[in-house]
């Protein structure tokens, strides 16, 4: 029996790591990475209305542990995390995971001339509308 649309059943890559199935309603699997709870269920919410399947983080660590684990299409990670750098962060997933794509949000424009920034593929400022963010994760899903 197949599952219902939004139930997961897991496969493994040729890398070994679990990456859920989801029927065609799901179109992506996304990774948000940001220390504010309110923002993480925010963008959960909105993303998954969109019919993509959302895990969220609140840190470094728990990111690493996701991204260890599973793989994901498409990645939104804040540049300020309580005591931790988004930047190194970024980093970090440039080296290990460089074919996903990652779209850094923040509050502050001004690390968009910070050139850690630019291993992110789109540079969002964090908006109560978050229509710019769901285009880029529509561009950054579209491309092939």
């Amino acid at each position: 029996m197949e599952p219902d649309c939004g139930e997961a059943s897991g496969w493994y890559n040729e890398r070994g790591l679990a990456t859920p199935f989801f029927k065609e309603c799901t179109m992506a699997h996304l990774l948000v990475i940001d220390d504010e709870g309110d923002i993480r269920h925010l963008y959960a919410a909105e993303l998954e209305d969109e019919g993509h399947s959302v895990i969220t983080c609140g840190n470094r660590s728990q990111a690493l542990e996701q991204l260890r684990h599973q793989v994901f299409d498409l990645i939104i990670l804040d540049i300020q995390l309580e005591q931790e750098s988004g930047l190194e962060l970024l980093q970090q997933i440039a080296r290990e995971s460089e074919k996903t794509p990652v779209i850094l949000c923040t509050a502050y424009s001004c690390y968009k001339e910070d050139f850690s920034s630019w291993l992110a593929d789109a540079y969002v400022v964090k908006s109560s509308n978050l229509d710019e963010l769901k285009n880029e994760v529509r561009q950054l899903l579209a491309k092939p």
